[in-house]
């Protein structure tokens, strides 16, 4: 197996979650131990280079590839939840999204001034979810080195959003 084969894992559903749009899901790759391991070691090379501290994950799938990347970087590992999801004093962000907004937040000591942070997503879609994220970690003073997603959709382009910031994508669409 090979990143090459990773999207055979990704299954397309058109119309969903409205007319016009292919949603794209990784529970497939999700579901196979080997895509998800390959997943996530591939991801992670591309940022061996890169001393990182503390890797935050996304609600929800996030979380599911960011954990191992943190385990293979030997870095800490910090959620980014929806809000009023956390048990603790939070840093709470709102940002816009297609139609509407929304808030996440992350707990205020899971970063410390100076620390060298990557951001993991699933799926590069506008990259306001993405540019949020890294609005609250550079708040608790971090310095987001990366931002890295297992598949980017191009033709909204996300990038636009997160700036001038190293992003890697494994898969593009």
């Amino acid at each position: 197996m090979s990143v090459e084969s990773l999207p055979d894992f990704i299954r397309a559903i058109p119309d969903y979650p409205q007319p016009g749009v292919t949603f794209r899901d990784i529970t497939p790759l999700l579901g196979n131990g080997g895509a998800l391991a390959l997943a996530t070691s591939a991801l992670a090379e591309r940022f061996a280079d890169v001393q990182i501290d503390r890797v935050i994950g996304i609600e929800a799938r996030g979380f599911i590839l960011g954990a191992p990347i943190a385990v293979a970087l030997s870095a800490g590992f910090v959620p980014v939840r929806k809000a009023g999801k956390l048990p603790w004093a939070v840093v709470r962000e709102e940002y816009e999204l297609e139609y509407g907004t929304d808030k996440l937040e992350i707990h205020r000591d899971a970063i410390h001034p100076g620390e060298r942070i990557l951001i993991v997503d699933d799926v590069l879609a506008t990259g306001g979810t993405a540019a949020a994220t890294c609005r609250l970690a550079e708040t608790l003073g971090g310095d987001v080195v990366g931002v890295g997603f297992l598949l980017e959709l191009n033709a909204l382009g996300g990038r636009a959003r997160l700036e001038s910031r190293r992003i890697e994508s494994l898969l593009t669409y």
